[in-house]
């Protein structure tokens, strides 16, 4: 009798120790190192048929499904340039935000019979939908920012405005950007007038949907935006119309002028700049 109650007893045990372990599982949990995660860089990622549709990818060791994705976007007034025309702010973010992931983009170049919008702001699209649907395998988060430069800070801010269906944009930086193809500016004056030819001499409509000015909302994300006073090919209006435009829809943002500065510049107004990027970077980091 006393050895059936022994074998119960022992019995019982085992089988309340196994429960509890199962119902418990912090309690079989071994602690182990943290996954390392290397640094990922690819050349040349094709996302489309074009020979133009093509990206460059630099992701950061140790990332998470945290870590946020800049995307560069070259000048070239639509119809040229390419992705090693930024290869200098590549090298700039990744020294001083090397936790920040950077995709340098190439889109689908335009000519007088391929006007540049819907074209190349589809590309974008395509580059962003790129990162949505591989964030798990490349470990980033869908969050996305932009620094565009000419052509490239108006294709930035338009997408950013328009385009952004899942308000996944944080911040976009636009230096020297064209914002409203509808500014007497442009039309009033023969130096713009290709503007006109490039975008197959649209309607009035037509300019207004592809302009960043009017299609910022109260809902816009952070902007920063950078313009020089002697620009020979940026009328010196498109920045301060920018401006107040943003002013005006409460949307965070800030105007920097060179007034002694073309379409690009050197030296301390340079140094300048991209102290104010790296400082709009680490804001755009710490959004969550």
């Amino acid at each position: 009798m006393k050895r059936i109650q022994k074998l119960f007893f022992a019995s019982l045990f085992l089988a309340l120790y196994f429960g509890c372990s199962k119902d418990n599982p912090e309690e079989q949990t071994q602690i182990t190192d943290p996954e390392i995660v290397d640094a990922y860089e690819a050349l040349n990622v094709s996302y489309g048929p074009d020979e133009n549709q093509v990206f460059d990818i630099y992701l950061p060791e140790n990332r998470t499904h945290t870590t946020k994705i800049l995307i560069l976007i070259h000048g070239g007034s639509w119809i040229s340039g390419d992705k090693m025309d930024m290869n200098a702010i590549k090298v700039f973010v990744s020294d001083l935000h090397p936790n920040v992931g950077i995709i340098n983009m190439n889109y689908t170049l335009a000519d007088v019979n391929n006007p540049p919008i819907p074209m190349q702001t589809d590309d974008i699209s395509a580059v962003v939908d790129y990162i949505s649907t591989n964030k798990s395998s490349l470990i980033v988060s869908e969050d996305i920012g932009f620094i565009g430069v000419s052509a490239g800070a108006h294709l930035s801010m338009l997408w950013s405005y328009a385009y952004d269906d899942n308000n996944q944009v944080d911040m976009v930086c636009s230096i020297v950007g064209p914002a409203n193809f509808t500014d007497p500016a442009y039309y009033d004056n023969l130096l713009y007038q290709p503007i006109y030819q490039l975008f197959g001499n649209p309607s009035i409509e037509f300019l207004e949907s592809a302009s960043p000015y009017h299609r910022a909302t109260i809902t816009s994300p952070p902007t920063l935006l950078f313009y020089g006073g002697v620009d020979p090919l940026v009328p010196t209006s498109q920045g301060f119309d920018m401006d107040a435009k943003l002013t005006s829809l409460g949307v965070t943002h800030e105007f920097h002028f060179y007034p002694e500065e073309g379409h690009g510049w050197d030296g301390d107004n340079l140094t300048d700049t991209t102290s104010k990027i790296s400082t709009y970077i680490d804001t755009f980091i710490d959004t969550e």
